[in-house]
């Protein structure tokens, strides 16, 4: 038999009372603290992913003052009409930026605003370039009311609607990453600047656009061109 020395018997009382001690935690606390630390890690990588699949913007090094949207998204391409039963396209636009936003017709509130924002942008840039709202609220918004919504916003042949049934336009909004106008819900009001060749490269949210920021990023891609 082994020699009993003074390194054994402290290990051998410190197996008895870590054993004892641990024999004393209740279970159920023991689980808690399990989940406990599985959804903090859950959370950590969550974080993680949102920081990497975050869009480069302002404050990133970005020469451009909206966000820089993720590489080869194309615009949905679409044959509508607008408010004038004209055809309407985004093929059409190619080879030059087109400023995109997403209203509807009978909005007091935020579309105004976007409207006035997309007519100051033209002002500063100094000639106009294809604008157009996309509509977020078939079947209610319809030619008469788009026209008679750009006639008081001033912006009657500087901003056209891009019109149809919600099978029609559901693409489009897919296409953007858009939510629609519902009963429950408020749409999402946004900008995207889309390339001359047809590519999704810039967004503004709603209450961070302004006709300055649009005006300069719309200059930019166009030097692109």
């Amino acid at each position: 038999m082994a020699p009993f020395g003074p390194g054994t018997y402290r290990a051998d009382v410190w197996r008895r009372g870590a054993g004892t001690t641990l024999d004393r935690v209740n279970p159920r606390v023991v689980a808690a603290l399990f989940l406990l630390a599985v959804f903090a890690l859950g959370a950590v990588v969550l974080v993680a992913r949102a920081r990497n699949e975050q869009p480069v913007g302002v404050g990133s090094g970005s020469r451009f003052e909206g966000f820089v949207m993720p590489a080869g998204v194309r615009a949905p391409d679409f044959q509508l009409r607008n408010q004038d039963g004209e055809r309407i396209s985004m093929r059409q636009f190619r080879g030059r930026p087109v400023i995109v936003t997403f209203l509807y017709t009978t909005c007091e509130e935020t579309c105004p605003i976007q409207a006035q924002t997309v007519r100051g942008a033209l002002d500063q840039l100094g000639h106009d370039v294809p604008a157009i709202a996309i509509a977020v609220d078939p079947p209610r918004d319809t030619p008469e009311r788009a026209r008679a919504f750009l006639a008081k916003q001033r912006a009657l042949g500087r901003l056209d609607f891009v019109l149809g049934a919600r099978a029609e336009l559901r693409p489009l909004w897919r296409g953007f990453a858009i939510r629609p106008q519902s009963v429950t819900q408020e749409h999402q009001a946004r900008f995207t600047l889309v390339d001359s060749r047809g590519y999704q490269r810039i967004g503004f949210p709603g209450s961070q656009a302004t006709p300055e920021g649009l005006a300069h990023d719309v200059r930019l891609l166009e030097r692109e061109s």
